[in-house]
Protein backbone atom coordinates (compact mmCIF):
# COMPACT_ATOMS: atom_id res chain seq x y z
CA UNK A 1 0.00 0.00 0.00
CA UNK A 2 2.98 2.51 0.61
CA UNK A 3 3.35 2.93 -3.13
CA UNK A 4 -0.73 4.03 -3.48
CA UNK A 5 -0.08 6.06 0.11
CA UNK A 6 2.43 7.88 -2.01
CA UNK A 7 0.44 8.07 -4.53
CA UNK A 8 -2.75 10.06 -3.34
CA UNK A 9 -0.62 12.22 -1.70
CA UNK A 10 1.02 13.43 -4.94
CA UNK A 11 -2.48 13.52 -6.66
CA UNK A 12 -3.67 15.37 -3.65
CA UNK A 13 -0.60 17.92 -3.43
CA UNK A 14 -1.34 18.61 -7.12
CA UNK A 15 -5.09 19.02 -6.51
CA UNK A 16 -4.74 21.43 -3.56
CA UNK A 17 -2.24 23.71 -5.66
CA UNK A 18 -4.26 23.65 -8.63
CA UNK A 19 -7.43 24.87 -6.94
CA UNK A 20 -5.56 27.70 -5.53
CA UNK A 21 -5.48 29.56 -8.70
CA UNK A 22 -8.75 28.06 -10.53
CA UNK A 23 -11.72 29.78 -8.67
CA UNK A 24 -9.83 33.37 -8.77
CA UNK A 25 -10.12 32.57 -12.63
CA UNK A 26 -13.78 31.21 -12.16
CA UNK A 27 -14.83 34.64 -9.90
CA UNK A 28 -12.18 37.39 -11.18
CA UNK A 29 -13.30 36.41 -15.34
CA UNK A 30 -16.75 37.55 -14.86
CA UNK A 31 -16.44 40.38 -12.30
CA UNK A 32 -13.51 42.03 -15.03
CA UNK A 33 -16.52 41.64 -17.87
CA UNK A 34 -19.12 43.13 -15.25
CA UNK A 35 -16.40 46.32 -14.92
CA UNK A 36 -15.90 46.26 -18.49
CA UNK A 37 -20.05 46.39 -19.03
CA UNK A 38 -20.00 49.34 -16.96
CA UNK A 39 -17.38 51.24 -18.62
CA UNK A 40 -18.73 51.05 -21.81
CA UNK A 41 -22.33 52.00 -20.45
CA UNK A 42 -21.13 54.52 -18.74
CA UNK A 43 -17.98 56.09 -20.67
CA UNK A 44 -16.19 56.89 -17.41
CA UNK A 45 -12.43 56.15 -17.95
CA UNK A 46 -11.84 55.40 -14.57
CA UNK A 47 -13.71 52.25 -14.87
CA UNK A 48 -11.72 51.37 -17.77
CA UNK A 49 -8.92 51.73 -15.42
CA UNK A 50 -10.43 49.92 -13.34
CA UNK A 51 -11.28 47.38 -15.51
CA UNK A 52 -7.57 47.23 -16.65
CA UNK A 53 -6.17 46.66 -13.52
CA UNK A 54 -7.74 43.54 -12.06
CA UNK A 55 -7.81 42.16 -15.70
CA UNK A 56 -3.70 42.41 -15.18
CA UNK A 57 -4.50 40.37 -12.05
CA UNK A 58 -6.69 37.85 -13.55
CA UNK A 59 -3.92 37.09 -16.25
CA UNK A 60 -1.46 36.58 -13.66
CA UNK A 61 -3.45 34.27 -11.63
CA UNK A 62 -4.48 32.16 -14.93
CA UNK A 63 -1.15 31.69 -16.47
CA UNK A 64 -0.05 29.83 -13.52
CA UNK A 65 -3.09 28.01 -13.37
CA UNK A 66 -2.93 26.36 -16.26
CA UNK A 67 0.51 24.55 -15.96
CA UNK A 68 -0.89 22.36 -12.47
CA UNK A 69 -3.96 21.79 -14.13
CA UNK A 70 -2.14 19.64 -17.34
CA UNK A 71 0.45 18.15 -14.96
CA UNK A 72 -2.64 16.54 -12.99
CA UNK A 73 -4.36 15.23 -16.47
CA UNK A 74 -1.03 13.34 -17.03
CA UNK A 75 -1.28 12.04 -13.80
CA UNK A 76 -3.99 9.43 -14.75
CA UNK A 77 -1.60 7.85 -16.74
CA UNK A 78 1.13 7.54 -14.65
CA UNK A 79 -0.40 7.39 -11.10
CA UNK A 80 -3.57 5.76 -12.08
CA UNK A 81 -3.17 3.33 -14.71
CA UNK A 82 -5.27 1.05 -13.61
CA UNK A 83 -8.12 3.34 -13.48
CA UNK A 84 -7.25 4.78 -16.47
CA UNK A 85 -7.38 1.25 -18.30
CA UNK A 86 -11.02 0.21 -16.87
CA UNK A 87 -12.94 3.65 -17.35
CA UNK A 88 -10.32 5.68 -19.34
CA UNK A 89 -13.35 5.74 -22.29
CA UNK A 90 -15.65 7.34 -20.73
CA UNK A 91 -13.49 9.98 -17.66
CA UNK A 92 -11.82 11.14 -21.21
CA UNK A 93 -14.08 12.32 -23.30
CA UNK A 94 -15.71 15.38 -21.33
CA UNK A 95 -11.83 15.86 -20.47
CA UNK A 96 -11.34 15.99 -24.53
CA UNK A 97 -14.31 18.32 -24.52
CA UNK A 98 -12.83 20.60 -21.98
CA UNK A 99 -9.82 21.14 -24.14
CA UNK A 100 -11.51 21.15 -27.86
CA UNK A 101 -14.45 23.57 -26.89
CA UNK A 102 -14.25 25.46 -23.27
CA UNK A 103 -9.95 26.05 -23.17
CA UNK A 104 -9.79 26.56 -26.91
CA UNK A 105 -12.73 29.03 -26.11
CA UNK A 106 -10.79 31.07 -23.44
CA UNK A 107 -7.69 30.63 -25.03
CA UNK A 108 -8.69 32.32 -28.41
CA UNK A 109 -10.53 35.30 -26.80
CA UNK A 110 -7.55 35.66 -24.37
CA UNK A 111 -5.20 37.30 -26.40
CA UNK A 112 -8.08 39.88 -27.80
CA UNK A 113 -9.43 40.53 -24.07
CA UNK A 114 -5.53 41.49 -22.59
CA UNK A 115 -4.08 42.96 -25.99
CA UNK A 116 -6.94 44.38 -28.28
CA UNK A 117 -7.95 47.20 -26.41
CA UNK A 118 -6.72 49.52 -29.38
CA UNK A 119 -7.21 46.98 -31.96
CA UNK A 120 -10.63 45.94 -31.83
CA UNK A 121 -13.66 47.90 -31.28
CA UNK A 122 -14.83 48.01 -27.99
CA UNK A 123 -17.37 46.01 -28.15
CA UNK A 124 -15.87 43.16 -29.71
CA UNK A 125 -13.56 43.73 -26.78
CA UNK A 126 -16.37 43.49 -24.21
CA UNK A 127 -17.79 40.49 -26.22
CA UNK A 128 -14.08 38.21 -25.64
CA UNK A 129 -14.55 39.31 -22.36
CA UNK A 130 -17.09 37.87 -21.64
CA UNK A 131 -16.43 34.86 -24.11
CA UNK A 132 -13.04 34.40 -21.94
CA UNK A 133 -15.33 34.06 -18.31
CA UNK A 134 -18.19 31.91 -20.38
CA UNK A 135 -15.01 29.63 -21.29
CA UNK A 136 -12.99 29.34 -18.13
CA UNK A 137 -16.69 28.47 -16.53
CA UNK A 138 -17.28 25.82 -19.05
CA UNK A 139 -14.21 24.54 -18.44
CA UNK A 140 -14.82 23.68 -14.97
CA UNK A 141 -18.30 22.05 -16.11
CA UNK A 142 -16.96 19.47 -18.31
CA UNK A 143 -13.95 18.94 -15.65
CA UNK A 144 -16.81 18.45 -12.96
CA UNK A 145 -18.32 15.87 -15.15
CA UNK A 146 -15.43 13.52 -14.83
CA UNK A 147 -15.51 13.95 -11.38
CA UNK A 148 -18.90 13.29 -11.06
CA UNK A 149 -19.29 10.46 -12.76
CA UNK A 150 -16.55 9.12 -9.99
CA UNK A 151 -18.63 9.92 -7.74
CA UNK A 152 -22.01 8.91 -9.05
CA UNK A 153 -20.95 6.19 -12.24
CA UNK A 154 -23.98 6.64 -14.97
CA UNK A 155 -24.43 6.34 -18.60
CA UNK A 156 -22.01 3.73 -18.96
CA UNK A 157 -21.94 -0.71 -18.80
CA UNK A 158 -19.00 -2.87 -18.21
CA UNK A 159 -17.77 -5.27 -20.94
CA UNK A 160 -16.20 -8.32 -19.75
CA UNK A 161 -14.15 -9.14 -22.95
CA UNK A 162 -12.27 -6.35 -22.74
CA UNK A 163 -12.62 -6.13 -18.78
CA UNK A 164 -13.33 -1.83 -19.23
CA UNK A 165 -16.50 0.61 -19.10
CA UNK A 166 -18.14 1.62 -22.44
CA UNK A 167 -19.86 4.63 -22.56
CA UNK A 168 -24.04 4.00 -23.13
CA UNK A 169 -25.41 7.76 -22.81
CA UNK A 170 -23.03 10.95 -22.69
CA UNK A 171 -26.05 12.81 -22.43
CA UNK A 172 -26.23 10.91 -18.91
CA UNK A 173 -22.80 11.42 -18.21
CA UNK A 174 -23.01 15.31 -18.66
CA UNK A 175 -26.66 16.01 -16.78
CA UNK A 176 -25.31 13.62 -14.09
CA UNK A 177 -27.98 14.60 -10.77
CA UNK A 178 -24.37 14.77 -9.45
CA UNK A 179 -22.27 16.15 -11.63
CA UNK A 180 -24.34 19.47 -12.43
CA UNK A 181 -25.03 20.38 -8.57
CA UNK A 182 -21.06 19.92 -7.92
CA UNK A 183 -20.19 22.19 -10.47
CA UNK A 184 -22.80 25.05 -9.30
CA UNK A 185 -21.43 24.46 -6.33
CA UNK A 186 -17.81 24.78 -7.09
CA UNK A 187 -17.99 27.73 -9.08
CA UNK A 188 -20.23 29.78 -6.60
CA UNK A 189 -17.63 28.67 -4.38
CA UNK A 190 -14.83 30.49 -6.85
CA UNK A 191 -17.35 33.46 -6.99
CA UNK A 192 -17.16 33.82 -3.52
CA UNK A 193 -13.36 33.76 -3.45
CA UNK A 194 -12.98 36.32 -6.10
CA UNK A 195 -15.48 38.40 -4.08
CA UNK A 196 -13.39 38.41 -1.30
CA UNK A 197 -9.81 39.02 -3.11
CA UNK A 198 -11.75 42.38 -4.93
CA UNK A 199 -13.29 43.37 -1.60
CA UNK A 200 -9.62 42.48 0.10
CA UNK A 201 -7.37 44.26 -1.67
CA UNK A 202 -9.75 47.37 -2.47
CA UNK A 203 -10.25 47.54 1.72
CA UNK A 204 -6.35 47.43 1.40
CA UNK A 205 -6.16 50.42 -0.47
CA UNK A 206 -8.61 52.87 1.76
CA UNK A 207 -6.68 51.55 4.82
CA UNK A 208 -3.30 52.77 2.90
CA UNK A 209 -5.87 56.31 1.94
CA UNK A 210 -5.04 54.72 -2.01
CA UNK A 211 -7.10 55.30 -4.93
CA UNK A 212 -10.18 56.02 -3.25
CA UNK A 213 -12.62 56.57 -5.73
CA UNK A 214 -11.64 53.20 -7.67
CA UNK A 215 -10.86 50.81 -4.63
CA UNK A 216 -14.78 51.81 -3.50
CA UNK A 217 -15.73 51.31 -6.80
CA UNK A 218 -14.48 47.70 -6.77
CA UNK A 219 -15.34 47.19 -3.47
CA UNK A 220 -18.89 47.52 -4.19
CA UNK A 221 -18.63 45.51 -7.05
CA UNK A 222 -17.00 42.79 -4.93
CA UNK A 223 -19.83 42.88 -2.15
CA UNK A 224 -23.04 43.40 -4.58
CA UNK A 225 -20.92 39.93 -6.82
CA UNK A 226 -20.17 38.05 -3.51
CA UNK A 227 -23.75 38.50 -2.19
CA UNK A 228 -25.36 37.55 -4.79
CA UNK A 229 -23.27 34.13 -5.08
CA UNK A 230 -23.44 33.61 -1.67
CA UNK A 231 -26.94 32.87 -1.59
CA UNK A 232 -26.42 31.12 -5.14
CA UNK A 233 -23.94 29.05 -2.79
CA UNK A 234 -26.40 27.89 -0.27
CA UNK A 235 -28.93 26.74 -2.48
CA UNK A 236 -26.46 25.04 -4.81
CA UNK A 237 -25.02 23.67 -1.46
CA UNK A 238 -28.48 22.00 -0.25
CA UNK A 239 -28.93 20.16 -3.79
CA UNK A 240 -25.18 19.23 -3.44
CA UNK A 241 -26.12 17.35 0.20
CA UNK A 242 -29.25 16.48 -0.75
CA UNK A 243 -27.70 14.40 -4.04
CA UNK A 244 -24.72 12.84 -1.57
CA UNK A 245 -27.52 12.03 0.79
CA UNK A 246 -29.08 9.61 -1.80
CA UNK A 247 -26.40 8.84 -4.01
CA UNK A 248 -23.79 8.27 -0.90
CA UNK A 249 -25.28 7.70 2.13
CA UNK A 250 -21.52 7.08 3.52
CA UNK A 251 -19.99 10.45 2.63
CA UNK A 252 -23.11 11.83 4.66
CA UNK A 253 -22.85 9.80 7.53
CA UNK A 254 -19.56 11.00 7.79
CA UNK A 255 -19.78 14.36 7.19
CA UNK A 256 -22.40 14.83 10.36
CA UNK A 257 -20.70 12.12 11.94
CA UNK A 258 -23.63 10.07 12.46
CA UNK A 259 -23.46 6.81 13.55
CA UNK A 260 -26.87 5.58 14.13
CA UNK A 261 -29.61 6.15 11.68
CA UNK A 262 -32.53 8.32 13.12
CA UNK A 263 -35.39 9.76 12.15
CA UNK A 264 -35.70 13.47 12.42
CA UNK A 265 -32.22 13.44 12.06
CA UNK A 266 -30.54 17.04 13.00
CA UNK A 267 -28.11 18.83 11.79
CA UNK A 268 -24.92 19.30 13.74
CA UNK A 269 -23.80 23.11 14.06
CA UNK A 270 -20.86 22.80 15.84
CA UNK A 271 -19.60 19.69 17.47
CA UNK A 272 -16.41 17.71 19.09
CA UNK A 273 -16.04 14.21 18.03
CA UNK A 274 -15.29 11.50 20.62
CA UNK A 275 -11.78 10.32 19.75
CA UNK A 276 -12.46 6.48 20.91
CA UNK A 277 -15.82 6.03 19.03
CA UNK A 278 -15.84 3.18 16.69
CA UNK A 279 -18.37 1.91 14.65
CA UNK A 280 -20.55 -0.93 16.24
CA UNK A 281 -19.88 0.56 20.08
CA UNK A 282 -21.78 2.11 22.47
CA UNK A 283 -19.35 5.07 23.23
CA UNK A 284 -21.23 8.61 22.73
CA UNK A 285 -20.14 9.88 19.46
CA UNK A 286 -20.01 13.38 20.51
CA UNK A 287 -18.07 14.82 23.52
CA UNK A 288 -20.15 18.39 22.99
CA UNK A 289 -22.19 19.09 20.08
CA UNK A 290 -25.27 21.84 18.89
CA UNK A 291 -27.76 21.05 16.97
CA UNK A 292 -30.39 22.27 14.82
CA UNK A 293 -33.49 19.77 15.16
CA UNK A 294 -34.96 18.03 11.76
CA UNK A 295 -32.31 20.67 9.65
CA UNK A 296 -30.64 17.06 8.29
CA UNK A 297 -33.92 15.07 7.31
CA UNK A 298 -35.00 18.07 5.65
CA UNK A 299 -31.66 18.62 3.82
CA UNK A 300 -31.56 14.68 2.92
CA UNK A 301 -34.96 13.50 2.26
CA UNK A 302 -36.98 16.64 2.00
CA UNK A 303 -38.92 15.65 4.54
CA UNK A 304 -38.80 16.23 8.48
CA UNK A 305 -39.33 12.46 9.34
CA UNK A 306 -37.09 11.54 6.79
CA UNK A 307 -34.18 8.96 7.93
CA UNK A 308 -31.04 9.07 7.62
CA UNK A 309 -29.23 5.94 8.07
CA UNK A 310 -25.58 6.19 10.21
CA UNK A 311 -21.90 4.69 9.92
CA UNK A 312 -23.53 1.60 11.87
CA UNK A 313 -26.62 0.84 9.34
CA UNK A 314 -24.51 0.87 6.30
CA UNK A 315 -21.99 -1.25 7.84
CA UNK A 316 -24.33 -3.81 9.66
CA UNK A 317 -27.62 -3.16 7.85
CA UNK A 318 -30.91 -2.46 8.76
CA UNK A 319 -33.55 -4.38 7.43
CA UNK A 320 -36.65 -2.34 8.63
CA UNK A 321 -35.20 0.53 6.78
CA UNK A 322 -33.90 -1.53 3.52
CA UNK A 323 -30.32 -0.60 4.32
CA UNK A 324 -28.04 -3.66 3.02
CA UNK A 325 -24.92 -4.72 5.44
CA UNK A 326 -21.59 -4.37 4.04
CA UNK A 327 -20.92 -8.12 4.60
CA UNK A 328 -23.84 -8.78 1.99
CA UNK A 329 -22.33 -5.68 -0.89
CA UNK A 330 -18.66 -7.58 -0.26
CA UNK A 331 -20.09 -11.07 -1.06
CA UNK A 332 -21.64 -9.62 -4.30
CA UNK A 333 -18.54 -7.75 -4.87
CA UNK A 334 -16.69 -11.09 -4.79
CA UNK A 335 -19.06 -12.86 -6.48
CA UNK A 336 -18.63 -10.39 -9.61
CA UNK A 337 -14.80 -10.37 -9.68
CA UNK A 338 -14.51 -13.91 -9.29
CA UNK A 339 -17.09 -14.20 -12.28
CA UNK A 340 -14.95 -11.35 -14.02
CA UNK A 341 -12.01 -14.42 -13.57
CA UNK A 342 -13.88 -16.74 -14.91
CA UNK A 343 -15.29 -15.49 -17.67
CA UNK A 344 -13.11 -17.10 -20.43
CA UNK A 345 -13.60 -20.21 -18.95
CA UNK A 346 -17.39 -20.07 -18.47
CA UNK A 347 -18.66 -17.16 -20.56
CA UNK A 348 -22.45 -17.38 -20.09
CA UNK A 349 -23.14 -18.39 -17.04
CA UNK A 350 -20.08 -15.80 -15.07
CA UNK A 351 -21.22 -12.81 -18.02
CA UNK A 352 -25.14 -13.83 -15.80
CA UNK A 353 -23.47 -13.62 -12.33
CA UNK A 354 -20.91 -10.55 -13.51
CA UNK A 355 -24.61 -8.50 -14.18
CA UNK A 356 -26.43 -9.47 -11.40
CA UNK A 357 -23.48 -8.14 -9.00
CA UNK A 358 -21.79 -5.78 -10.99
CA UNK A 359 -23.48 -2.70 -9.22
CA UNK A 360 -20.79 -4.07 -5.95
CA UNK A 361 -18.30 -4.67 -8.01
CA UNK A 362 -15.60 -2.55 -5.83
CA UNK A 363 -16.69 -4.26 -2.90
CA UNK A 364 -15.55 -7.08 -3.65
CA UNK A 365 -11.70 -5.85 -3.02
CA UNK A 366 -12.04 -4.84 0.60
CA UNK A 367 -10.86 -6.94 2.77
CA UNK A 368 -12.83 -5.86 6.01
CA UNK A 369 -16.27 -3.68 6.14
CA UNK A 370 -14.22 -1.15 8.00
CA UNK A 371 -12.90 -0.10 5.32
CA UNK A 372 -15.79 1.09 3.54
CA UNK A 373 -15.85 3.95 6.09
CA UNK A 374 -14.09 7.10 5.21
CA UNK A 375 -11.89 8.87 8.01
CA UNK A 376 -15.08 10.86 9.76
CA UNK A 377 -13.32 13.55 11.76
CA UNK A 378 -11.36 15.07 8.82
CA UNK A 379 -14.67 14.98 6.84
CA UNK A 380 -16.80 15.95 9.98
CA UNK A 381 -14.68 18.75 10.61
CA UNK A 382 -13.59 19.98 7.27
CA UNK A 383 -17.68 20.16 6.20
CA UNK A 384 -18.20 22.13 9.10
CA UNK A 385 -15.49 24.73 8.89
CA UNK A 386 -16.63 25.41 4.89
CA UNK A 387 -20.27 26.01 6.10
CA UNK A 388 -19.25 28.17 8.91
CA UNK A 389 -17.13 30.52 6.88
CA UNK A 390 -19.84 30.32 4.00
CA UNK A 391 -22.00 31.63 6.51
CA UNK A 392 -19.82 34.50 7.91
CA UNK A 393 -18.96 35.33 4.13
CA UNK A 394 -22.70 36.00 3.41
CA UNK A 395 -23.03 38.12 6.54
CA UNK A 396 -19.40 40.82 5.59
CA UNK A 397 -21.02 41.09 2.55
CA UNK A 398 -24.11 42.76 3.55
CA UNK A 399 -22.36 44.69 6.26
CA UNK A 400 -19.65 45.82 3.44
CA UNK A 401 -22.81 46.54 1.06
CA UNK A 402 -24.46 48.61 3.42
CA UNK A 403 -21.80 50.44 4.69
CA UNK A 404 -20.66 51.52 1.09
CA UNK A 405 -24.57 52.42 -0.05
CA UNK A 406 -24.37 55.25 2.87
CA UNK A 407 -21.05 56.09 1.86
CA UNK A 408 -19.72 55.19 5.55
CA UNK A 409 -17.38 52.98 4.85
CA UNK A 410 -14.02 54.51 5.32
CA UNK A 411 -14.75 55.13 8.44
CA UNK A 412 -14.86 51.45 10.05
CA UNK A 413 -11.42 50.46 9.93
CA UNK A 414 -12.32 46.66 11.59
CA UNK A 415 -14.59 45.49 8.67
CA UNK A 416 -12.18 46.69 6.11
CA UNK A 417 -9.15 44.93 7.83
CA UNK A 418 -11.76 42.16 8.47
CA UNK A 419 -12.27 42.00 4.00
CA UNK A 420 -8.50 42.32 4.00
CA UNK A 421 -7.98 39.24 6.57
CA UNK A 422 -10.98 37.09 4.87
CA UNK A 423 -9.22 36.20 1.54
CA UNK A 424 -7.24 33.68 3.02
CA UNK A 425 -10.11 32.46 4.40
CA UNK A 426 -11.84 32.00 1.14
CA UNK A 427 -9.39 29.48 0.08
CA UNK A 428 -9.64 27.79 3.05
CA UNK A 429 -13.21 27.29 2.76
CA UNK A 430 -12.91 25.82 -1.07
CA UNK A 431 -10.11 23.70 0.06
CA UNK A 432 -12.33 22.15 2.71
CA UNK A 433 -14.88 21.59 0.61
CA UNK A 434 -12.74 20.02 -1.85
CA UNK A 435 -11.68 17.30 1.18
CA UNK A 436 -15.28 17.06 2.38
CA UNK A 437 -16.13 15.46 -1.62
CA UNK A 438 -12.56 13.63 -2.19
CA UNK A 439 -11.87 12.02 1.98
CA UNK A 440 -15.52 11.59 2.38
CA UNK A 441 -15.96 9.28 -0.59
CA UNK A 442 -12.96 6.80 0.00
CA UNK A 443 -12.18 4.10 -0.49
CA UNK A 444 -13.37 5.27 -4.11
CA UNK A 445 -11.69 6.00 -6.81
CA UNK A 446 -14.97 5.27 -8.93
CA UNK A 447 -17.85 4.89 -6.07
CA UNK A 448 -18.71 1.46 -5.20
CA UNK A 449 -16.77 -0.17 -8.69
CA UNK A 450 -13.34 0.72 -7.43
CA UNK A 451 -11.23 1.17 -4.99
CA UNK A 452 -8.71 3.29 -4.85
CA UNK A 453 -5.56 0.92 -3.97
CA UNK A 454 -7.00 -1.33 -7.21
CA UNK A 455 -6.76 2.20 -9.06
CA UNK A 456 -3.03 2.99 -8.68
CA UNK A 457 0.01 1.57 -10.64
CA UNK A 458 1.83 -0.73 -9.20
CA UNK A 459 5.35 1.26 -8.98
CA UNK A 460 7.68 1.28 -6.90
CA UNK A 461 6.82 3.69 -4.12
CA UNK A 462 10.52 5.12 -3.91
CA UNK A 463 9.95 6.71 -7.83
CA UNK A 464 6.63 8.15 -6.54
CA UNK A 465 8.14 9.67 -3.00
CA UNK A 466 10.81 11.73 -5.76
CA UNK A 467 8.16 12.95 -7.91
CA UNK A 468 5.93 13.96 -4.94
CA UNK A 469 8.73 16.69 -3.92
CA UNK A 470 9.52 17.63 -7.32
CA UNK A 471 6.23 19.04 -7.93
CA UNK A 472 6.00 19.99 -3.96
CA UNK A 473 9.18 22.12 -4.52
CA UNK A 474 8.15 23.35 -8.07
CA UNK A 475 4.42 24.02 -7.21
CA UNK A 476 5.51 26.31 -3.71
CA UNK A 477 7.81 27.77 -6.06
CA UNK A 478 4.76 28.87 -8.76
CA UNK A 479 2.93 30.19 -5.81
CA UNK A 480 5.81 32.08 -4.68
CA UNK A 481 6.08 33.26 -8.20
CA UNK A 482 2.40 34.39 -8.35
CA UNK A 483 1.80 35.90 -5.08
CA UNK A 484 5.25 38.12 -5.35
CA UNK A 485 4.12 39.18 -8.84
CA UNK A 486 0.51 39.79 -7.50
CA UNK A 487 2.05 41.82 -4.81
CA UNK A 488 4.20 43.78 -6.62
CA UNK A 489 1.38 44.61 -9.09
CA UNK A 490 -1.16 45.67 -6.44
CA UNK A 491 1.81 47.79 -4.53
CA UNK A 492 2.00 49.71 -8.41
CA UNK A 493 -1.80 50.30 -8.12
CA UNK A 494 -4.54 51.49 -10.22
CA UNK A 495 -2.18 54.05 -11.15
CA UNK A 496 -0.19 52.30 -13.84
CA UNK A 497 -3.42 51.90 -15.87
CA UNK A 498 -4.17 55.67 -15.87
CA UNK A 499 -2.74 59.25 -16.85
CA UNK A 500 -3.80 60.52 -13.60
CA UNK A 501 -2.08 59.15 -10.27
CA UNK A 502 -4.26 61.18 -7.54
CA UNK A 503 -7.45 58.79 -7.56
Amino acid sequence: MEHVDWSRAQFGLTAIYHFLFVPLTLGLSFIVAIMESIYLKTKDERWKTITKFWLTLFGINFAIGVATGIIMEFEFGTNWANYSWFVGDIFGAPLAVEGIVAFFLEATFFAVMFFGWDKVSPRFHLLSTWLVAIGSNLSAFWILVANGWMQYPIGTMFNPATARNEMTSFLEIALSPVAVPKFLHTIASGYVISALFVMGISAWYLLKGRHIIMAKRSLVVGASFGLLTSVFLFFSGDESAYQVTQKQPMKLAAMEGIYDGEHRAGLVAFGILNPKKKPGDSEPTFLFDFTIPYALSILGQRDKQGFIPGINDLLFGNEKKGVISMDSRMESGKKAVQALSDFNAAMDSAQQILQENMHNFGYGYLESKEQAVPPVAITFYSFHIMVALGSLFFLLFIIVLYLCMANNITNFRKILWLCVIAVPFGYIAAEAGWIVAEVGRQPWAIQDLMPVHIAATNLAYTNVQISFFIFLTLFTLLLCAELGIMAKQIRKGFHTHTTSQKE
